[in-house]
């Protein structure tokens, strides 16, 4: 994982800006940080809106691949979510205002098959991240943060947000959905993470997977 973000941890700062949280608030290891720290792996894409799409393919239940270019997919319905966030190298953002399109919308505008169980969320470079079909349905594809489009360096055009779990799963430039009638394993899950990527139990690493 490669970052432009480089700053010493301030760890009295960290234990102030938690000051006054409901214990259960933070999951367990996590600190907030100063501002948002910028995490990836490879160097941020040049998009070019014209040429720009979001396919859904897979077991879809028509069989057909569905395709929306940046005006189609502006005119889906949008949704706003507020939540706090996660990332598996410990920081958290609180109360995070989210808006684009809900995962649910997408699953209503391009139906998966019967037996979908899972989906492959791909972008650019190759990179993907592997969510439940409950999962996905509780996402979003994210365009703006906090009332402002996203920047480049933390997924515009478009990102998957995943609050609910490690920030891994929350892909940015995201260009495709893929629908599985089982689960596969995304970029970061075969190079040693959790499949599952739940905050709240931990789940950083794949060797914690149980047998």
């Amino acid at each position: 994982m490669s970052t432009p973000f480089s700053r010493p941890f301030d760890r009295i700062g960290a234990r102030r800006r938690a000051e006054g949280l409901a214990p259960d608030r933070l999951p367990p290891g996590q600190y907030i940080p100063r501002g948002w720290p910028v995490l990836h792996y490879g160097k941020v894409p040049r998009t070019d809106l014209a040429s720009w799409d979001l396919q859904v393919y897979g077991e879809t239940a028509s069989g057909e691949r569905t395709r929306w270019d940046r005006s189609a997919f502006e005119t889906l319905p949008r949704t706003d979510l507020t939540a706090d966030f996660h990332c598996v190298t410990k920081w958290t953002l609180l109360d995070i205002a989210w808006s684009g399109v809900a995962g649910s919308t997408v699953l209503e505008q391009a139906p998966p098959a019967a037996g979908v169980t899972h989906v492959m969320v791909w972008a650019e470079f190759g990179y993907s991240a592997n969510v439940s079909l409950d999962d996905f349905r509780r996402g979003m594809l994210a365009t703006h943060r906090n009332g402002e489009p996203l920047s480049p360096e933390h997924g515009w055009p478009l990102r998957l947000v995943m609050p609910h779990l490690y920030a891994w799963k929350s892909a940015k430039w995201v260009r495709a959905i893929e629908y599985l009638d089982e689960d596969r394993r995304g970029f970061w899950e075969e190079r040693g993470y959790h499949n599952r990527a739940d905050p709240w139990r931990e789940e950083r690493y794949s060797y914690q997977e149980s047998s």
